[in-house]
């Protein structure tokens, strides 16, 4: 655990440094990957099940790779809580949609954009230290709601019944019991049993973002969403139990989780420590917790809460928790997270499982510059334009001196040839 002061000019550069520091993909990870991948393209079903009985307890044959059967569902209380989380999701989504729109240009002409949903679509769910439901939603209703007809579900076996139970009902049309860079170089390649998808989304190990960077470009990637990270701006007004909750909570994914608190009172960065300490002990996954308290939590004293904003924005945390005076004004400011939860009740995890936006967001600093998963990510975006003789006419003096002006005289030919 790292307890750094922040206050001095000198002191803030330092700190800035250390916060803003991503280490590269272990080499050994990258060839390892690129082993996996090549394997996988070459050998097909073969390869990718010896692959998987060589890393997994759980052994697979060709057989058994696909999971055909259909689960009964949990109890009613669980069913309930998924179908809560599900409507939520799915409302979202539904929401933010993109609409195929059209108008006119300054010439008559007809612009504008459709947008068909993707045809097949893989889907990365983790399962590798606990089933992640959440995750299968939070991912297979936003393609379902986009329209995509062929939802690709992979996940390490052995397939705990909930979550299998749960990918069906959110609409996947397909599942594999199969994890690791493994299985999405299965999905991009296809093999015998895997026909190949045209993108695939959704978190994972190290190893799973690593294939999904290689695999950039020979398929669609959404993000590479790799280990949790919270951040916590917070100011004496918070309170320090639920900000170390907030702490411990994203903590327990475990191994390679960051957390941080960044706030002006030492006073209350002393009160969250305490606290993270003692609920950190009292959980089922405090192995876990203890790894990530001693290798992936900062606290931060700043000088006040602009500067602890400022540090919270060149982390670009995957999730950024406002627990100060003036959060929602605030909030407006924040250009650099995955989510902002605004004000002390806002309790992160609650965005984990029912708020509505997916919990897939990006990490590792990419929060600068990428959004979350979104329904958007499931569709194409395509430019449609329709000309008639009064649009052409109106346009091609312009289009061919750009052509010309460019030496490609044929462009401007094929306009003006419509003048004739």
């Amino acid at each position: 655990m790292r307890i750094l002061d922040s206050r001095r000019p000198k002191d803030f550069a330092k700190v800035l440094g250390l916060l803003t520091r991503r280490p590269a993909p272990e080499a050994k990870v990258r060839s390892a990957v690129e082993r996996i991948l090549r394997d996988v393209e070459r050998g097909g079903d073969a390869a990718l099940v010896r692959i998987h009985n060589r890393f997994s307890k759980k052994k697979i044959s060709k057989a058994t790779l696909r999971v055909k059967a259909k689960f009964r569902g949990p109890s009613a209380t669980v069913r309930a809580a998924l179908a809560a989380a599900e409507a939520n999701i799915a409302d979202f989504a539904k929401a933010t949609r993109p609409q195929d729109w059209a108008r006119r240009n300054r010439q008559g002409a007809s612009v504008g954009e459709n947008f068909p949903a993707l045809g097949r679509v893989g889907v990365y769910v983790p399962g590798g230290t606990a089933p992640l439901v959440s995750t299968a939603l939070m991912t297979v209703v936003l393609a379902r709601v986009a329209g995509v007809k062929e939802i690709v579900a992979c996940t390490p076996g052995p397939l705990n019944p909930v979550l299998g139970w749960a990918l069906q009902k959110a609409g996947a049309t397909e599942i594999y019991q199969v994890g690791g860079a493994q299985a999405v170089a299965a999905m991009a390649y296809g093999t015998e049993t895997i026909r190949p998808v045209e993108k695939i989304c959704g978190p994972g190990s190290a190893w799973v973002v690593e294939a999904k960077r290689q695999l950039f470009g020979r398929v669609g990637i959404d993000l590479l969403p790799g280990p949790s990270e919270i951040a916590v701006v917070a100011d004496e007004s918070a309170r320090a139990d639920w900000v170390a909750a907030d702490l411990v909570a994203q903590a327990e994914h475990g191994p390679g989780s960051q957390i941080f608190l960044l706030t002006p009172s030492f006073l209350f960065l002393g009160k969250v420590l305490a606290e993270v300490l003692n609920q950190s002990g009292e959980k089922p996954r405090a192995e876990y917790l203890r790894g990530v308290l001693r290798q992936g939590a900062t606290l931060v004293r700043t000088k006040n809460l602009q500067q602890a904003v400022e540090l919270a924005e060149a982390v670009a945390p995957e999730h950024l928790s406002l627990q100060c005076r003036g959060a929602k004004a605030l909030a407006k400011k924040i250009r650099c997270a995955g989510a902002v939860f605004i004000g002390n009740f806002s309790a992160v995890a609650l965005g984990d499982y029912l708020s509505g936006p997916s919990h897939t967001l990006p990490t590792g600093g990419a929060g600068r510059a990428f959004a979350g998963l979104r329904v958007e990510d499931f569709v194409k975006r395509v430019s449609v334009v329709e000309y008639g003789a009064a649009s052409v006419r109106k346009s091609a003096k312009t289009a061919g001196l750009l052509a010309r002006l460019e030496r490609l005289d044929a462009h401007a030919d094929s306009v003006e040839t419509r003048l004739r």
